[in-house]
Formats: structure tokens, sequence, C-alpha cells
């Protein structure tokens, strides 16, 4: 079970850099609402794979009926072929996996990984809000740090960017299988899942990547899964500032470079971009869809696009 543990004291500045957030939040939730509230509200039925089933009664078989959906039990009893009828499910519900590890707290512009988290989670989340779904909350590191079960309302939403924005987290690694291990515990029904990491997993990335590609492709057969990559323009250049060491936010380990050299530079870039597109070719060929937002860029295009190509996609 995750306990909760009490909220750490959030100061003046603190309090005026989520009413900023929030405020950006919301002038670009207004500028999307329409893509993105006929998505999330089912106009375009499967462009979220579609809603789950209810069972609603049975009735009694009529020629050109599903044979695969007779009640064989009911049938049994009465002596006479009997069928289920379902209904759609009327509300969504919308999982938001946040990484608040170590490296989310890292930003080379004015906003930290953490901080572009939470403009995409709120966006999301109000456009869900409105169109009346649940929405839910997972923060994590190497654990879950906490659970908000899914809920609706303005003052939920809120609740939920303030905990992105200022939840103190035990543990600084990042590890995305148990989190997902967890939200497939506590999602009984088909849920749309949105996960946002860095995906800075860490030692061997090909053996991290195929432990990940597991419980991805389980995540995916269940529940509508997108994953939301956001990266910082630093973590692929290096300024030319001469020899500075470099600390994992993750590991603590150190490690001294000589910008200054070109050829560094040059390693360094190739390396870091080589990662980042290994992880998006992984998680994309297994059927996830993979959307990407750079810090300090307009992430709002991308987003549009997303849902216009799955729209495209459904019809």
């Amino acid at each position: 079970m995750i306990k909760r543990k009490q909220a750490a004291p959030v100061s003046v500045e603190e309090e005026a850099r989520a009413a900023e957030i929030l405020g950006r939040v919301r002038r670009m939730e207004v500028r999307v609402s329409r893509l993105v509230n006929d998505a999330l509200a089912g106009r375009f039925a499967s462009v979220f794979k579609g809603r789950g089933m209810d069972f609603d009664r049975v009735r009694n078989y009529v020629p050109g009926d599903d044979v695969r959906t007779i009640d064989w039990n009911v049938t049994a009893r009465t002596g006479e072929a009997h069928i289920k009828l379902f209904t759609e499910e009327r509300e969504l519900t919308i999982l938001l996996m946040i990484d608040i590890s170590g490296s989310s707290d890292f930003g080379s512009v004015e906003n930290s990984k953490r901080e572009l988290a939470a403009e995409a989670a709120g966006v999301l989340a109000a456009s869900a809000i409105r169109s009346r779904d649940k929405v839910g909350l997972i923060l994590f590191s190497d654990v879950v740090e906490l659970y908000i079960p899914p809920g609706k309302g303005r003052m939920h939403i809120m609740r939920l960017i303030r905990e992105v924005l200022f939840f103190k987290a035990d543990h600084k690694k990042t590890d995305i299988v148990k989190p997902l291990d967890f939200a497939n515990r506590v999602l009984h029904r088909k849920s749309v899942i949105f996960l946002v990491s860095d995906f800075c997993l860490g030692g061997n990335l090909e053996e991290r990547l195929k432990v990940l590609s597991t419980k991805l492709q389980i995540t995916r057969r269940r529940h509508d899964l997108i994953a939301v990559s956001v990266t910082d323009p630093r973590e692929e250049t290096l300024p030319d500032i001469g020899r500075i060491c470099i600390e994992d936010a993750e590991t603590g380990q150190g490690v001294e470079l000589d910008t200054g050299s070109i050829r560094v530079r040059q390693a360094y870039a190739s390396s870091s971009r080589q990662r980042r597109e290994q992880t998006a070719v992984r998680i994309r060929s297994l059927g996830v869809d993979f959307l990407e937002c750079v810090n300090g860029e307009n992430w709002m295009p991308q987003l549009m696009s997303f849902f216009q190509n799955r729209r495209q996609r459904s019809g």
C-alpha cells in the first residue's frame, strides 16, 4: 500500500510559481480545448481505442445475433438461448504517470522538466475534466511515491497539478517497471495512461529497455498507453566553457569533461542523441504512441498533431 505522507511546507515563492504555471495551463487548455476535448470525450469513438463495456442485461437470442455473446449459464438454466447485452461506459479513466526522479528537476531554461510535465499534465487533465472523465495520478521515481485515485472536478485537478510541482520524492533514481505494475493492479477497467518521463533509464540501456519493453507491452494490451518524453536541450549539447564536472542527478556520480574540446562536445551530443533515439524507436516498435516535448520549446503543435494523427488513424 502506498502511504500518503504529509505535504511539505510550500513557500510564498513556490505558491507564486504554481500560480504562474496554472495560468499558463489555463491559457493553453483554451487553445486546444476543442481538439483535445473531442478526443477525450469520445466523439471520435476509437481515438483512444474505444471505451470499455459494462454488462447491461440478457435477452433471448434471435437469428443474426453474435453467437459469441451467448450467456451459456442463463441458456442452460432456462433451456432457451440468451445473449449478453453491454452498454458503452459513459466516461473514461485517465491516469497520469509522472516521473519525479532526480533528473526531472533539471532545466537549462526558465522551467525544469518537472514543470514542463506539470504543464502537459495540466492541459490533459483539465480537458478530461471538462469532458466529465475521471483523472488519477501516479508520481514515481524507482518506486511509486504517490497515488491519487481517479476523480473529477476543478479542485481535484488543482490538487493533481500542485502535487506534480511540489511533492517531495523519497528516491532519486528511475524505475518505470514498478509503477507500471502498480498501475495494472489498481486500474480495473480499460483506461488511458499518459506515461510522462525523461526516460533516463541509466545503466545498460539495452538491458533496461528489454525489461521495460515487456512491461509496456503488457500495459498496452490492457490499456491505451501513450508515452510522453520530456527533455531539455542541454542534455544533448554542451556549452564551450572549459573543464566542468557533470553530476548524475539520480546516482550522484560525477565526471569531469573538457567542454573546450570540440571532440568531447560532439561525442557527448552523439551519445545523448543515440540513447534518446534508441528509446523512442524501441517504444514505438511496441505500438505505443510516443510524444516528445522539449523544454523551452512550444510543445503545443506536437500535442495537437498527436491528436490529429490519432483521429485520422481512427477514420
